[in-house]
Order: structure tokens, then C-alpha cells, then sequence
């Protein structure tokens, strides 16, 4: 599996995690083994014990309860926590974070604008004000880039 997370220590026999996928139930497991491989994780869940049962998870997302996130220090975000969140440059609202795009390098917020959607490089230089609480990230935009994305 890809790995999304900066706490891979936290997939430990006798976890609990959350199983997700567009348009099926939500369903929680309990992790009976996990080991890296290959830069992801392997994960062995309790009941699941053939290939078959294992192939019908293909697709999945495991989740960690919001509540078991760990804390983060320092200016850390969880990304998931900048979907929804409002985009202002100056005092104007350019839009929303529908997404965050995770590439090489830096990641993307891609937001949702009246003119269509506008990639922000989401860096400390651009982002100078992160507050998921009020739901607000304050950017200083680098001179053409709202012209880039057009």
C-alpha cells in the first residue's frame, strides 16, 4: 500500500483502523501484522486470511481515526484538515481547497475558484498564514501565477 503518513509506527498488531471507498459502508479492522515493504506498508488484518478476502480490499483507503491522529508540532498540518478551507490573498477570497495534490517536491493545494482551479504550492514562501481551526490560509501568490494556471 502507498503511504500517506509520516507515522507508519502507528500500523502495530491490535490497531484499529478504518477501512474507506467511494460509494461502500465505512467498516473498521483490527491490524493483526504490518511490515514495510518497498517504501509502503503491508498490512495483515484480523479475519482477512486468503488472498481472495485480501483482493476483495484492493481500492480501500485505511484511515486512522480523526481522534487518533497524533499531535503534530510546530506549524505541521494535517492535509486532510486544508480540504474546505478558505484561500485569501490581501483580504480577497480567491476560493476553497477542494484537494491537495502530492507530487515530488512540493505539495499542491488545488483550489476551487470562480475561474476554475488554481494550483498554490503549498510552502512556507507562498502560505504564510495556516489556521485550520478558522478554516483560512492566507497566501502571498509569487507575481504570475494566477496567470499560469489559466
Amino acid at each position: 500500500m502507498d503511504l500517506f503518513t509520516d507515522f507508519p509506527e502507528r500500523f502495530e498488531a491490535g490497531a484499529s483502523v478504518s477501512l474507506w471507498r467511494e460509494g461502500k459502508q465505512r467498516r473498521q479492522i483490527e491490524l493483526e501484522h504490518a511490515w514495510p515493504h518497498k517504501g509502503g506498508m503491508v498490512l495483515k488484518f484480523c479475519g482477512v486470511d486468503s488472498i481472495n478476502e485480501a483482493e476483495q480490499l484492493k481500492g480501500w483507503e485505511v484511515q486512522v481515526p480523526t481522534e487518533s491522529r497524533l499531535t503534530l508540532e510546530g506549524q505541521e498540518v494535517y492535509h486532510s484538515d486544508l480540504i474546505g478551507c478558505r484561500v485569501r490573498e490581501h483580504g480577497e477570497e480567491l476560493g476553497i481547497v477542494a484537494s491537495i495534490e502530492q507530487r515530488t517536491g512540493t505539495p499542491l493545494l488545488v483550489v476551487s475558484t470562480e475561474q476554475g482551479e488554481l494550483l498554490i504550492p503549498f510552502a512556507t514562501e507562498i502560505c504564510r498564514v495556516v489556521d485550520t481551526a478558522r478554516g483560512v490560509v492566507e497566501v502571498e501568490l509569487p507575481e504570475g501565477l494566477r496567470e499560469l494556471n489559466r
